[in-house]
Parts: C-alpha cells; structure tokens; sequence
C-alpha cells in the first residue's frame, strides 16, 4: 500500500522526521510503504496512491478520469506535460470558504507526473482543498493581524469551535485577532496580555482585558471556564506548563493553542503534547514556524 504525504518546502525536514518506511520524495512529496500514519506536518495525504505508465497527454488524461471525477495537479518536473494533462481533465471551480460556511461537497483525487510517462495519483486525499490549501474570503478591515485566519480555520473545517455564551481566555491577545473572532462567536471574552489591544476590538462589548503577563495569572485569578486559548509567543515548553497547569486545576477542559517554535523545532515537547489524552496536534494550512494543539473532553 502506497500513501504520500505533501508538506510545504519549508517544512519537508519536518515531515519527513516523523514518517516512516520512506519509500522516495519527489519534490515536496514524500511516498511511504505501508498503513496510514499519524502526521503533524502534512499539508495533503494522499491516501490509496496508485502508479502507472501511459504513452499520450490524452492517455494520461483518460487514465485519471477513469478512477475519479476531480483532480488537482502536483507538479515539481515536467511543468508543461502535468499542466497539459491537467487541461484536459474537468475544472475545478474556487473552493474559497466564507467564515463558517459549508465546505466543498465533492472530494478531489490529486496526482503527478514521477517521470515523463509515469503517473503517481490518488482518488482519494485527507483535503476537500486543493492540495490542502484552504483560502477565506477574508476581512481585510476589522481584525488588527491575519492570526484570525488560524481560528477561522480551526473552527470552519475541523468544526472544533466554542459555542455562544461560553466564556474564554485568550492568552497573548494583542493586537486582538483571536478575541475579536471569539466576541463574534458570542463568547465573553477574558483578554489577556502585556501590550494594549487595538482600539477597535477593546471597544467591542463583552470582552474583559487584562493587561498583564499570562505566567503571572493564576487558574483562581480567572474562575472557571469554557476554552483555554493562546496564541501567546513563548517556547514550547513554557506554554505546556501553563497548559498543564490549567488542567491541573480542573477549571478549563477545553484548549487552543499554537506553539511556536524558536528556532529549531522542539520535537520532544511536541510529542509531550501529542501524548495529552484528547489531544490533536496539526500544521494548520495558516500556521507559520507552529503548529495548533487542541485538547478536548475527547479527541475529535
């Protein structure tokens, strides 16, 4: 069995530390041998991957249209043949996604040209996305940075998202992109961190600021709530003390989080993350040098 596994270059030294029974990598593709694993860094999985020979554009063409309706093209050689196949298969129509609107009904094959005359495709992928890039019809004006789009992510396509009236913590919230998601969620917001937020978004009606550094607060400072939220900039492991601490005191079962890398990045505290019980650790498409953690009551 066959799956392949895409990661953006930046990360492919990510990915390809965390697969096993490597098989080749072609450009930014990495092929396995044997069962599904588990990935942190994987853009797009390509799930039953198939290879095959043909002689012709129209061949290769008939080929794919054989074994599935929609296609997206990964081309890292033969840039002019893939993308003369590809013109000869069905169109894809813009996939672009509002906040919390529906996601696309019908699922895409992805596929690539190994040699001139050699196929690698997939019916099936892990992504409704194109090659797992999701795009938002964004809101250029009201949020004051583009680190809303990591939770507009989070809650449109992985459906893991807090419900109105439940009450949050957002940790390193300046300058407001994620309290300002989750004021229009309907949740009341605690705001928390050294630095003002953007007038606009302190002005907005249920949000509560402090202005003080998120290590200093204590879980009693707060009471209980709903969702444990950071996009705080520290080191991993600093970030999973704070989380540790907050489950440790039994007022909050729900967390958000991105942890960020410094530098290299830290694979061991990454795994301590992993191994929390209801724990999911992705590279979410808008994520940068970090990667999201969600831990919940039980795993999505």
């Amino acid at each position: 069995m066959l799956t392949a596994y895409l990661a953006t270059e930046k990360f492919l030294p990510e990915l390809l530390a965390e697969l096993k029974n490597v098989k080749s990598v072609h450009g930014n593709l990495v092929l396995t041998d044997g069962p599904l694993q588990s990935s942190v860094w994987a853009q797009n999985i390509w799930l039953d991957c198939q290879i095959s020979q043909f002689e012709s554009i129209s061949q290769a063409a008939k080929q794919l249209k054989d074994h599935g309706k929609l296609w997206c093209l990964y081309s890292f050689d033969h840039h002019r043949r893939a993308q003369l196949i590809q013109e000869n298969l069905p169109r894809l129509k813009d996939r672009t996604l509002d906040f919390l609107g529906p996601l696309p009904s019908v699922p895409l094959g992805a596929w690539t040209l190994l040699e001139k005359n050699s196929l690698l495709y997939s019916s099936q992928t892990n992504s409704l996305f194109p090659l797992g890039e999701i795009h938002f019809n964004e809101d250029k004006v009201t949020p004051p940075s583009r680190a809303y789009l990591k939770l507009w992510e989070l809650f449109t396509v992985y459906g893991v998202k807090p419900r109105a009236g439940e009450r949050v913590v957002d940790f390193g919230s300046c300058p407001g992109g994620w309290t300002w998601v989750l004021q229009q969620m309907g949740c009341h917001v605690v705001s928390i961190d050294r630095a003002d937020l953007a007038p606009q978004i302190a002005a907005l009606p249920r949000i509560d600021f402090m202005k003080t550094n998120a290590f200093t607060v204590k879980p009693q400072d707060i009471g209980d709530i709903d969702w444990f939220f950071s996009d705080i900039i520290c080191y991993p492991d600093k970030l999973l003390e704070l989380v540790e601490m907050w489950q440790g005191s039994g007022l909050c079962k729900n967390f958000v989080c991105t942890i960020k890398f410094q530098g290299k990045t830290d694979f061991e505290t990454l795994k301590k993350f992993q191994e929390i019980p209801g724990s999911r650790v992705q590279h979410l498409y808008h994520n940068k040098h970090e990667v999201t953690v969600w831990i919940r009551k039980s795993s999505l």
